[in-house]
């Protein structure tokens, strides 16, 4: 066997000292993570480390710690966060509920919620095949699940049909019924939930409390049945405005014939105005409760954040899906909600679907330029949008003198509610040169729009009438409305239907009598109710958006083409353009003249808006943000949602509900300018 030979090991040779170096070496990359060493049997193999375990190894530590602090904060004891709340800023005062209990308020008067638009959830009841498993699962409020996992399905379900603002066929979507409709919008975010919560405090109870939900997407006439244009879509719809009523009145036989408190909240102050005169008129239009329907039922309407003459924001959405915060988006991530990275059109999927909400044709500006001003002058003009603020106890004034507001004011046109660049916002009118757009010819589509997702009214403009739309610069109240029956004829085809902006100039003449009329505060009149009482109770002393400045987007087969110009500031941290943006006082979504106007003078009295002389009184809350994370969203807030957290507020409407009136919480409470602004409106009254 001597062709086999045995293998002899080999023999190590003595380290040398480069080899010691070479292997202190590497166990130095080692420790430092550069390098990892696995053994196989063919030796050794290096594995370098890699973007994508460090990316997984900053996951795992983040979910760790996550996980860790909700294991903590579900084994803490309930009273932790209060324990140390108060050790860093000392007791905390009771809740309003707890206070006023203690005083000896009970129940005394029915409350009646109305919510606004968005903060009400929706179910589905019937829909298309890519909604199986839904049915009665919310799409809106709630945890949102069905966005991010079935985004199209959702768009779909949640758009109404844009001929005839009613239901799709095939799908119903419906509002959630209870107090648990509107109580939280999502988990941890509260609407009503703070507000219910103090007025159980003192012995409230569902009986005695009535979430009025209705589909805040329809117009208003269309949530008791649905009325188009055209007759062959008439639907039946939820009978809101019946349920209203009926609820109402058991609520009020039911308790001792003691009237409800109403607490309508955004936009479902306006669905209120409507109701208040639905339920007066004739069947069929109307309710046919009577002219006394109103006096005989509620005692006081206590309006929160009431965008009353609408709000400039709708005209933003309605013209590109802006406001301040998606424009301010945009700019710092160019593409992120464009098809450049998602492969969606997310902007325009969203303009497709809220441009079929009718609901939010009503917050159009309304009085035009007698209410709003015009391309050089506004009657809110004097504002510091600084954070530094001049108090006093009972008034607040943004500045001492008319001298000190034009030094910071002198280029603040905000009747100019849409400005095509910032010298055009600035420019004296007299030196404006604009290109009517009204004639402009339409039609020829752009380039390709076979590549789009999604169809919009944009896409039948062609470049001459975009172009016309720019070369136009600057509009008002007034011509904002035949801007956006230019851009989008189909969806104020319907709004003209159901809203209306103008100014009555005689409220006697039989047209009034229409519902399209009913949510303006200027083209109605209040109930025949000379005991009720009227509050507008919103929140002054944060920046609100009130005019805008627009730019050209580059020419896109897709893309909306106009977009708020985030690069125009006004150069000092006074002014009140920024981002694109001018702001005025209010509530950071409805300005202050919109929400104080008709109680400040509209309504202030006997006048030709309040012919029984129902008193009205303002409430303001001058916003305070918490003090620490620990209180939250904040109990002084005069945010547009979360001054429905604020104790000051909570406090009165508790009182009312108690069997107080007006002049038991000592009349007006004003922090703003609004008296001085509407003195400046030249109204007939």
């Amino acid at each position: 066997m001597s062709f086999l030979r045995r293998r002899k090991a080999p023999v190590n040779p003595a380290p040398r000292d480069s080899d010691h170096e070479a292997e202190e070496e590497e166990e130095k990359k080692e420790k430092k993570g550069k390098k990892v060493k696995w053994k196989s049997g063919d030796g050794e193999k290096i594995k370098k480390w890699s973007c994508l375990d460090s990316c997984c190894w900053f996951v795992g530590f983040v979910c760790s710690i996550w996980w860790f602090l909700l294991f903590l904060y579900n084994a803490m004891p309930a009273s932790f966060p209060q324990y140390v709340a108060e050790a860093i800023t000392g007791p905390l005062p009771d809740p309003p509920g707890v206070k006023l209990r203690k005083e000896g308020l009970t129940v005394n008067h029915p409350v009646v919620f109305v919510p606004g638009i968005v903060t009400g959830g929706l179910e589905l009841w019937e829909g298309r095949q890519c909604a199986d498993g839904l049915f009665r699962k919310r799409l809106w409020g709630g945890t949102f699940g069905e966005l991010y996992k079935r985004p199209l399905c959702w768009v779909e379900h949640m758009s109404l049909d844009n001929e005839t603002g009613l239901d799709r066929p095939g799908i119903r979507v419906r509002p959630v019924s209870g107090l648990v409709a509107a109580d939280y919008f999502a988990p941890g975010y509260f609407v009503w939930a703070v507000l219910i919560a103090n007025l159980a405090r003192i012995g409230y109870e569902e009986k005695n409390m009535y979430m009025a939900a209705y589909d805040w997407r329809i117009s208003f006439q269309n949530t008791e049945k649905g009325l188009s244009f055209y007759a062959s879509f008439d639907q039946v719809r939820d009978r809101a405005l019946s349920r209203i009523k009926n609820n109402i009145e058991l609520m009020v036989a039911t308790n001792g014939g003691k009237k409800v408190v109403v607490i309508p909240h955004s936009m479902g102050v306006l669905y209120f105005l409507h109701f208040m005169k639905w339920v007066e008129a004739p069947a069929p239009m109307g309710g046919g409760g009577g002219s006394d329907w109103c006096a005989k039922h509620i005692k006081a309407v206590m309006n929160i954040g009431g965008p009353f003459l609408g709000v400039p924001k709708s005209v933003s959405g309605l013209f590109s899906i802006e406001a301040r915060d998606i424009a301010v988006a945009r700019a710092f991530a160019p593409g992120f909600l464009d098809k450049d990275l998602f492969g969606l059109q997310t902007l325009e999927h969203l303009m497709r679907m809220t441009r079929t909400w009718d609901s939010t044709m009503s917050m159009i500006p309304k009085g035009g330029d007698t209410i709003w001003g015009g391309l050089d002058w506004s009657p809110d003009v004097y504002y510091n949008c600084s954070a530094k603020k001049h108090r006093n106890n009972d008034t607040y004034s943004a500045f001492q003198n008319d001298k000190e507001n034009l030094e910071f004011m002198k280029n603040a046109n905000y009747g100019r509610l849409i400005s095509f660049g910032k010298d055009i916002a600035e420019l004296h009118s007299s030196k404006l040169e604009r290109l009517d757009f009204r004639g402009a010819l339409k039609g020829r589509n752009l380039a390709n729009t076979s590549n789009c997702d999604v169809w919009t009214e944009y896409h039948e403009m062609g470049v001459e009438g975009i172009k016309a739309v720019a070369d136009y610069k600057a509009y008002t109240a007034d011509s904002v409305l035949d801007l956006l029956h230019f851009v989008a004829p189909k969806m104020m085809k319907r709004g003209d239907a159901h809203f209306s902006y103008g100014i009555a100039d005689n409220l006697d003449d039989q047209k009034y009598k229409h519902y399209k009329y009913w949510s303006n505060p200027l083209e109605t009149t209040l109930p025949n109710a000379p005991d009720m009482e009227i509050y507008s109770m919103y929140g002054v002393g944060i920046p609100t958006e009130r005019a805008y400045v627009y730019k050209l987007t580059p020419q896109s087969d897709c893309h909306i083409p106009f977009q708020i110009d985030t690069s125009a500031d006004g150069g000092n941290e006074d002014s009140c353009l920024r981002d694109g943006v001018y702001s005025s006082d209010g509530d950071e979504t409805v300005p202050v003249l919109s929400a104080g106007f008709m109680c400040a003078k509209g309504w202030r009295g006997r006048t030709r808006f309040n012919p029984s002389g129902i008193h009205t009184y303002i409430r303001e809350y001058d916003h305070a943000p918490p003090a620490n994370l620990l209180e939250g969203r904040g109990t002084q807030s005069g945010a547009h949602v979360d001054i429905l957290g604020n104790f000051a507020l909570i406090e009165d409407i508790i009182r009312v509900a108690a069997g107080a009136s007006g002049e038991d919480l000592g009349g007006d409470r004003v922090h703003s300018d609004i008296f001085k602004w509407s003195e400046k409106i030249n109204l007939k009254l």
